[in-house]
């Protein structure tokens, strides 16, 4: 493949979203446990286990989620949950106790589920993530000079420093950026720019506009629609070769005509 010429601008532009910066950190040290509290020290008089689950869930903003609490302990003294996030039902049975909590829009939330048995407190952790599904749209090349122009949009991205956009002809990367110098708490829409110069063989291959969500361990994929590349992008230097090559035949188809008229009238004359 013939040499890349990739010029990137990255234009992100806040969109008016409430509750869309209410996100408490980036990345928060992970849960001790999938969801559940260590076995027992020993000389406890009554070991038991506590869980929480799911131990990770990741929702859209503004959604609600239910965290089912549950423990060996056959006649506990109490439970609690610990949590930044609104409350709303709660539902219990036999050793759980179900929780509701509502308009998730932090980014990342730990939740704490605590039981007491026989007078000894144990407790589960469980994360929440939020993020938000977005859109990407790739507008029809553009031919500038020498180059095809590239533009993606990715809207309405939440968390935007977890976002990766790549540019694909057929199978493979054209380009790629990452956005995780992007510290923003808000929602917000993304473009991406690229120039680049095609080839013959670029030409009737699909281009699509690719975006990744990489939420600690929930992979977020959309993609855009296919577009196509239908002419070919010609520097300065090919036009010249291409507009002289093609003066060189006409001169040659020229010389051949002459010839062969002067042959034809040669023939006619001696008949």
């Amino acid at each position: 493949m013939g040499p890349l010429f990739p010029i990137s601008l990255l234009v992100l532009l806040t969109a008016a979203s409430p509750g869309g910066g209410s996100a408490r950190r980036r990345r928060a040290a992970r849960a001790p446990g999938p969801g559940g509290s260590s076995p027992a020290p020993s000389g406890t008089s009554a070991p038991f286990w506590v869980r929480i689950s799911p131990a990770f869930v990741a929702v859209p903003p503004g959604s609600s989620v239910w965290l089912n609490c549950s423990s060996s302990c056959p006649l506990p003294d109490g439970s609690s949950l610990r949590t930044g996030l609104r409350r709303g039902q709660t539902l219990g049975g036999p050793g759980w106790v179900s929780y509701q909590l509502l308009d998730v829009r932090a980014w990342s939330s730990d939740v704490l589920c605590l039981v007491t048995c026989a007078g000894e407190t144990r407790g589960a952790t469980a994360r929440i993530n939020a993020y938000k599904p977005r859109s990407v749209i790739l507008e029809p090349p553009v031919l500038v000079g020498s180059e095809y122009t590239l533009r993606c949009h990715v809207t309405h991205v939440f968390p935007v420093g977890f976002l990766v956009v790549t540019l694909r002809r057929g199978g493979q990367v054209i380009y790629s950026e990452s956005l995780e110098r992007y510290k923003g708490l808000d929602l917000a829409n993304v473009t991406l720019t690229h120039a680049f110069r095609a080839r013959p063989h670029d030409l009737w291959q699909p281009v699509t506009c690719h975006a990744r969500l990489d939420l600690d361990g929930l992979v977020v994929r959309s993609s855009s629609a296919p577009i196509t590349l239908t002419v070919l992008a010609l520097s300065p230097a090919s036009k010249a070769v291409a507009s002289t090559s093609i003066a060189a035949l006409v001169g040659i188809f020229l010389v051949m005509g002459v010839a062969y008229l002067r042959k034809s009238l040669a023939m006619q004359s001696r008949s």
